[in-house]
């Protein structure tokens, strides 16, 4: 059954307020100490907008990431309350932070890459 026009509009929109308003929150409002310098990626909402995915980036070395992590996870409830406060909404879908990993990637296929085009020059300079 295909999915009506308006309702993955209101989706979009939903997650653009999302992505705004919960990166404000991380540039400066948490107090945590374990939450370095991050900032979100992306923000992916279930069809049916009860939870919501949050892809973070964290700039620094894997325990740095992994204690961000951790500390997006405990504050996760006043997160959402700020959002909810926010956006003047009664209903905000339930939040789970991900660490993105989609520069990493981009980095090792970069790299592969530039290995294969001088591994063809080589073969075409022989």
């Amino acid at each position: 059954m295909p999915e009506r026009r308006a309702a993955s509009h209101h989706r979009d929109r939903v997650a653009e307020a999302l992505k705004d308003e919960v990166g404000s929150i991380l540039e400066g409002e948490l107090g945590d100490r374990r939450i370095g310098l991050c900032y979100v990626t992306e923000v992916v909402l279930n069809p049916g907008g009860k939870s919501a995915r949050i892809y973070v980036a964290v700039d620094g070395d894997e325990t740095e990431q992994e204690q961000t992590m951790q500390g997006l996870a405990a504050a996760r409830a006043y997160i959402r309350n700020e959002v909810r406060d926010r956006l003047g909404k009664r209903h905000i879908p339930e939040l789970s932070f991900h660490l993105d990993k989609s520069e990493q990637f981009e980095n090792r296929i970069d790299t592969l890459l530039g290995r294969v085009a001088k591994r063809a020059r080589k073969l075409q300079s022989e």
